[in-house]
């Protein structure tokens, strides 16, 4: 079996390509993808060559850990029917192409995935291209649900993650969270919170802060805003080494939680959330291309700061 895929083979190249594709066993499904997202966070890394070490990581690869779609074969033990939409956080799926080896870290932009049935979570089909998001609502909500969190008071940034944090925030009740956004553009969109520069913002006494930036910078002008004993939560993808000043962090008693990628448990939560109606990812998709326009797409989805999340629909793709 070959699928259609997107290949990137050296930082800012990539190209749609043909790969071969690991014959699925009887606990495997294959999955049809309709859309995958672009992560405007790991993708970027990846396709800057700014990606810090990680095992598996390298070139070739198939980026994409985003990917919706419907089976179309699925195995004896798979626990999945013929039909049933899905949402797949990436696969490590495809043979060899030209000789090298596809690095399988991500792996879901292709128009046909093999995965493990288990590793496929069933969604509404009437969610569509929405069901994309359900990863960044899990992120978010792994940061938010950590046991001993406190909920947030200000959230650094309006992106989609920024979103569904705060989205998040305001179901949880209690008063809601402060965003900060640099750019105006971006300052819209909210509902239940306010968005506000970061320099319009006086208070100095939050309790806990999500930074949602990924700015490796900004951990000292964060620090300046906690209450003594406050908490930063680095809730972003960082590419440089993190760093702070110490007099201000000791004499505030700051309190520093990496939250990690979101676990099975988290998308299952997030996906019973809009199932049931309470969590909206209605306005977080601006952009959409065909997969055969990846390569245009990727420069928009990096370059474009209208660009909150971008879709590829892939149910064209030969």
């Amino acid at each position: 079996m070959d699928t259609v895929a997107i290949v990137m083979t050296a930082p800012q190249e990539l190209a749609l390509r043909r790969v071969p594709l690991a014959m699925p066993g009887e606990s495997d499904v294959v999955v049809a993808v309709d859309w995958s997202g672009v992560s405007t966070g790991t993708e970027r890394l990846l396709w800057s060559g700014r990606m810090p070490p990680f095992p598996g990581m390298g070139y070739p690869l198939v980026p994409g850990y985003e990917a919706v779609g419907h089976i179309v074969a699925a195995g004896p033990a798979s626990g999945r029917r013929v039909g049933d939409a899905v949402f797949v956080p990436g696969a490590r799926c495809f043979g060899a192409l030209d000789g090298a080896e596809l690095r399988g870290l991500f792996g879901g932009a292709a128009s046909r995935l093999v995965v493990p049935g288990a590793r496929t979570t069933r969604i509404d089909p009437a969610l569509g291209e929405r069901g994309v998001l359900l990863a960044l609502a899990a992120t978010a909500w792994h940061a938010i649900a950590a046991p001993g969190a406190t909920r947030p008071e200000l959230i650094v940034g309006h992106g989609v993650l920024g979103r569904l944090m705060a989205r998040l925030a305001v179901l949880s009740g209690g008063r809601a969270p402060v965003v900060w956004e640099t750019s105006a553009t971006r300052r819209a969109g909210a509902s239940g919170y306010d968005v506000v520069a970061p320099e319009d913002d006086p208070r100095r006494d939050y309790r806990a802060i999500y930074d949602a930036s990924g700015d490796a910078q900004a951990i000292d002008s964060l620090i300046a805003r906690l209450a003594p004993g406050g908490e930063i939560v680095l809730a972003g993808f960082y590419a440089e080494r993190i760093s702070f000043a110490f007099p201000p962090a000791f004499m505030k008693e700051a309190r520093l939680r990496v939250a990690a990628e979101w676990k099975p448990a988290d998308l299952h939560a997030v996906t019973e959330m809009v199932a049931e109606g309470q969590l909206d990812l209605d306005g977080l998709i601006t952009h959409r291309a065909a997969a055969g326009e990846a390569e245009r797409a990727y420069r928009t989805a990096f370059d474009d700061a209208a660009c909150l999340k971008l879709v590829l629909d892939w149910r064209d793709a030969a």
